[in-house]
């Protein structure tokens, strides 16, 4: 009687097996889509001694974040929770003049600790006399991307690209790559006024 139950059971167990049509396959990992777009660019000509181009889909407003000078600005990118800030010092001194380059270094290098890399490509456009130099940092670090603009004189400015939530640098790197380009297309614009 044991066997004949035991029997019956795996039989059942076999013929319900073989009548479902469906057929486990495990799916691929996904990954969420990510809609860019178009890439078209405006001037940012202000009260401020310099200008620049930005994407239209990036929004550009003083930082209220901060006991910010006049040409203290946030370019947000809102479809992608990322903030470009942007600061500018009128610099009186050389002293003060390589204060600012070492901290723009500091700053830059202070993620050492979760960064993978640090790149850094020296910016240089004599004719417009704007020099500096661009860190593209990769890994899990709170900012992908920092530089500094000078004319080596009188005017400094800096950026640096943060994103508003934690850093997992693989699941950001395409918004990184799409946002770099638009850094590249600010700093090829980048003008002194005076």
């Amino acid at each position: 009687m044991k066997n004949y139950c035991f029997s019956l059971i795996c039989f059942l167990l076999c013929c319900t097996a073989a009548c479902t049509n469906e057929s486990y396959s495990p799916k691929p990992r996904g990954y969420f889509q990510i809609s860019f777009p178009k890439k078209e660019y405006q001037s940012y000509n202000t009260g401020c001694p310099f200008t620049f181009d930005y994407p239209r889909y990036a929004r550009i407003g003083a930082d209220q974040e901060r006991d910010a000078g006049n040409c203290w600005n946030n370019l947000n990118f809102p479809q992608f929770n990322a903030r470009l800030h942007l600061t500018y010092y009128d610099v009186s001194s050389a002293k003060e003049y390589y204060g600012l380059v070492e901290d723009a270094r500091t700053l830059a290098f202070k993620h050492t600790v979760k960064a993978n890399a640090i790149d850094q490509k020296l910016i240089n456009f004599p004719e417009r006399k704007v020099y500096g130099v661009y860190y593209a940092i990769e890994g899990n670090t709170a900012s992908s991307v920092q530089f500094f603009l000078t004319d080596s004189a009188k005017h400094y400015f800096r950026g640096a690209l943060y994103f508003n939530e934690r850093p997992q640098y693989d699941s950001i790197a395409p918004v990184v790559s799409f946002i770099k380009k638009d850094i590249d297309r600010m700093i090829d614009t980048f003008r002194w006024k005076n």
